[in-house]
Order: C-alpha cells, then sequence, then structure tokens
C-alpha cells in the first residue's frame, strides 16, 4: 500500500494547527493510505510542537531555517513514496489524497495542487486576494507553477530535482515548479474541492508585510533562472510602476500637473489588465476593482522588494582586489 508523507513546517501555528494536521489525517484516511505526518518546527514559543506531537505528528527542530530548508528537512526523513506539503494554516478536504491517487492512476499529472479559497469571515482585501488564484485557476488545467500550500508528487520526482533551493528565502514554490517542469513533469490544478485558507490576513498591514515577503526573494530566482517571459514579467511590471511614479513626480514638481495626472493614471493600467485578463473575474466587477487595487499596491511593494534584493545581492557579492 502506497504510504503518503503529509509535511506540514510550522512557526507559531497552534491557532490553526489542529485544524489543518486533522483535516490532513482525515484525508489519509478517508482514502484508506498508510500515513505519517511530518512538522518542522522553525522554534515556535507558542505550544505548537506540544500540539504537534499530541496529535500524533513527528516533531522536528529546525530552528532558524528558510520554509524550504523546513520543508527538505520534512522530506529527508519522510518514508513514503508520496510527499504532500502543505501549509499550516490550509484545511484540506476528505478527497485530498484520494484525487491525487487518481490523478497519477490515469497519468494526468506528476504534480497536483488543489486552488485554496478563503472562510466568509476573511475582510474584502483578503477574499479578492484568494480569488484570485480562483480566478487563475478556475478550471482544470496543467500549469507552469503551483503554490506549495498544498502539493502532492512523487518522492522520486522531488528528489531528482534536488528538493526546494535553501538559498531562497521566498519564492522556493515557483523555483521547484520551473524546475519540475524542466524536467518534464506535468503539474496539474484543480479548482474543485477547495482548500480552505485560514491563514488570511486581518489588517492591511499584515497584507503588505506579507507581500513584501513573498517578493523577497525575487532577485534571487531571477539570477538564478534562466531568463524567461514567466520570470521576468512581474519584476519589469513593477520596475516599470515605479518609473511611471518617478516620472509623475518630475512632471508635478516642474509644474505640469496635468502631465503627472496622466502618468499617474497610466499607471493603473497594468493592474487593470492583469484584473480583467481573466473571464472569472470580468463577470464579478465588484471583484476586478477590488483585485485592481490591490494588484496596484502590490507592484509598489513588488519594486521595494526588488530594489532591496538588489541591494542585498550586490552588498553580498565579493569584492576584488
Amino acid at each position: 500500500m502506497t504510504c503518503v508523507s503529509i509535511i506540514v513546517p510550522v512557526l507559531n501555528e497552534v491557532g490553526h494547527l489542529a485544524r489543518t494536521l486533522g483535516a490532513a489525517r482525515r484525508a489519509a484516511e478517508h482514502g484508506g493510505f498508510t500515513y505519517e505526518l511530518i512538522v518542522p518546527d522553525n522554534g515556535s514559543s507558542d505550544g505548537s510542537q506540544a500540539l504537534a506531537l499530541q496529535l500524533g505528528a513527528r516533531v522536528l527542530d529546525c530552528p532558524d531555517l528558510c520554509i524550504g530548508a523546513m520543508r527538505n528537512r520534512g522530506a529527508a526523513v519522510a518514508s513514503g513514496d508520496w510527499l504532500a506539503f502543505l501549509d499550516a494554516d490550509m484545511e484540506v478536504p476528505r478527497e485530498w489524497l484520494t484525487l491525487w491517487q487518481q490523478v497519477r492512476a490515469n497519468d494526468r499529472a506528476e504534480v497536483l495542487g488543489l486552488v485554496h479559497e478563503p472562510p466568509p469571515q476573511a475582510p474584502w482585501y483578503a477574499r479578492a486576494w484568494l480569488h484570485r488564484v480562483a480566478a487563475e485557476r478556475h478550471r482544470e488545467q496543467l500549469q507552469d507553477w503551483l503554490p506549495t500550500a498544498n502539493l502532492c508528487l512523487e518522492r522520486q520526482l522531488f528528489e531528482r530535482i534536488g528538493g526546494f533551493d535553501e538559498r531562497l528565502r521566498t519564492c522556493e514554490d515557483k523555483d521547484l515548479s520551473l524546475r519540475l517542469s524542466r524536467a518534464g513533469a506535468r503539474l496539474l490544478s484543480l479548482p474543485a474541492p477547495a482548500v480552505l485558507n485560514w491563514g488570511f490576513e486581518g489588517s492591511w498591514s499584515e497584507w503588505l508585510g506579507k507581500e513584501l515577503w513573498r517578493q523577497s526573494s525575487q532577485a534571487q530566482l531571477l539570477r538564478k533562472s534562466r531568463a524567461s517571459l514567466r520570470t521576468l514579467r512581474f519584476p519589469l511590471l513593477a520596475a516599470g510602476h515605479w518609473a511611471l511614479d518617478a516620472l509623475a513626480l518630475l512632471c508635478l514638481l516642474l509644474g505640469q500637473p496635468l502631465a503627472a495626472l496622466g502618468l499617474f493614471a497610466l499607471g493603473w493600467v497594468p493592474a487593470a489588465l492583469m484584473s480583467l485578463r481573466h473571464r472569472y473575474n470580468r463577470q464579478r466587477p465588484w471583484l476586478a476593482l477590488h483585485l485592481t487595487i490591490l494588484h496596484w499596491l502590490r507592484m509598489h511593494v513588488a519594486g521595494v522588494a526588488l530594489l532591496m534584493g538588489l541591494l542585498d545581492l550586490n552588498a553580498r557579492r565579493p569584492s576584488r582586489g
């Protein structure tokens, strides 16, 4: 019988962990799988380790490691033929692993990810941002990358590509996906049943902070990846967005308020296009408006993160002489 190793990295997730591990256990038992729960812990101080042990998980002490390294440590001790990576704030449906079994049995893909959606109590910006995923993946299709919030693949494939890149603080899922694709793997996204994401942002400062963190390894990813439209598209948009802002400010300082207003308005066009490129959003005008605002903010945050990353890479570059 196939054994599934469910790997859930944790840092102070006591508020979500019981729900996450309970749902993962039910999914494994529903499919009749042999399974193990592995929790790499990043130095939690809220009782997450004790709770994970109480719920039957194997806990690994992984202080001061990036998320990719924590997942690698979990995979290194796993005994399963299948690896199922799960974020600590996700509630998977009972069919999660059964669907993965069907995908492999029918040779539809080598990697599976389900769309995650917010619970009803999430604030509007968190709901809209997560519905962005639903808009991009509202039908069953192969993707060029999948997030590791919930991800199933065979152990031998994971080991063949070398696992997660531990040099990346973030963007490790995009990097893993690109290497999986280059190795010939098909990445399948299924829109239903959805995974509930309980880690939604409860405030604007949390949303902005998370976006800054998510974008913080873009410079490293660009440096190590092959130049492609997929990897360059958003960083170039973010850089262009800041260039428009700078030109608008210059026009304002030079006493050209109409030119400044025009440039400022032009900066909203990419955000609107990103929001309207999916029919899912075009059929939901209110959602499209919310996403336009969020994409506009995200491009500003991404520009800051890209600049910080480039400065950091330059500071780390060894000097000559």
